[in-house]
């Protein structure tokens, strides 16, 4: 699993601040359901322009939880300003640090930050600045380069983790590493510019991380849970560590005493099957 600090499992289990503001002063919406994250921040403020109440609602793993559960404690009390110089790195900072792999989940943070004030002041949303480079999550050439400066990135992976840029196709990779070198100055490794050998005509294509955990959520939703349903169970997505899924038994299998073959024969068996014959899936 990763490794989680103590403040992002508090701010998980006991996430501060969910929910929506009726008539809200401001309101920002990031990201979406269909690329795994999306945040939705509420804001109300006073004649000074002082938040007074902050809400949010996310759909996403544990550290989008966490991280939109520390940004709505980092705010409150502030102006419209001194919350505006809030960083992604500071909310990681806050929660103790994040694996650099969900890293891109206090990005989506301050973003929804900061479409929240937009609306408040009524100002219009910006025009896409730049090219798209990943197709797959929409991220621009701009995107890219502010996180390269803000975050000090160095390698596509990097780039990945902090936008999601190239966590799809991959087919992004290479102009990601073209922006790199522009950025920082630092050639390309010898690698970079060697194509990876194409997959022999017997084997499936080697899935990205975000690829494997989206494909996991989606067996999940479609053929794991209406199984366990049938039979008064439920259960809940904790989080992926590679081919470590961990999840959660709800309804009756929480008291079956078969809630650990139903963990093997059943929901391992189907992941296996479907996405990755290596998935191992523990109760977390």
């Amino acid at each position: 699993m990763w490794d989680y600090t103590d403040k992002v499992r508090e701010h998980f289990l006991e996430p501060r601040n969910v929910g929506s503001i009726e008539n809200a002063d401001g309101v920002g919406e990031v990201g979406s359901i269909a690329c795994g994250d999306a945040l939705k921040l509420f804001l109300k403020v006073d004649e000074n322009e002082r938040i007074v109440e902050v809400k949010f609602q996310t759909f996403g793993c544990a550290s989008a939880i966490a991280s939109s559960s520390a940004l709505t404690e980092m705010v409150k009390g502030k102006t419209l300003d001194e919350a505006l110089t809030i960083s992604n790195q500071d909310i990681a900072d806050y929660l103790g640090g994040l694996p650099k792999e969900k890293m891109h989940c206090s990005v989506m943070g301050r973003e929804a930050l900061e479409a929240a004030v937009r609306n408040l002041r009524g100002e219009a949303a910006p025009e896409v600045e730049g090219e798209i480079v990943c197709e797959c999550f929409g991220v621009t050439d701009v995107q890219i380069r502010r996180a390269i400066a803000e975050n000090h990135l160095t390698t596509v992976d990097d780039v990945t983790a902090f936008t999601k840029a190239g966590g799809g196709c991959a087919k992004c990779h290479e102009r990601i590493q073209e922006i790199l070198t522009e950025a920082t100055g630092t050639p390309a490794p010898a690698s970079a510019s060697s194509p990876a050998p194409a997959p022999k005509p017997e084997e499936k294509p080697r899935m990205t991380n975000m690829q494997r955990i989206q494909l996991i959520e989606k067996v999940i939703e479609e053929d794991v849970r209406p199984m366990l349903m049938a039979d008064g169970g439920n259960i809940e997505l904790v989080d992926v560590d590679r081919t470590t899924v961990f999840v959660k038994l709800q309804g009756r299998c929480t008291s079956c005493p078969s809630s650990g073959i139903t963990l093997r024969t059943g929901v391992e068996a189907v992941l296996r099957e479907k996405v990755d014959p290596a998935i191992q899936v523990k109760e977390g």
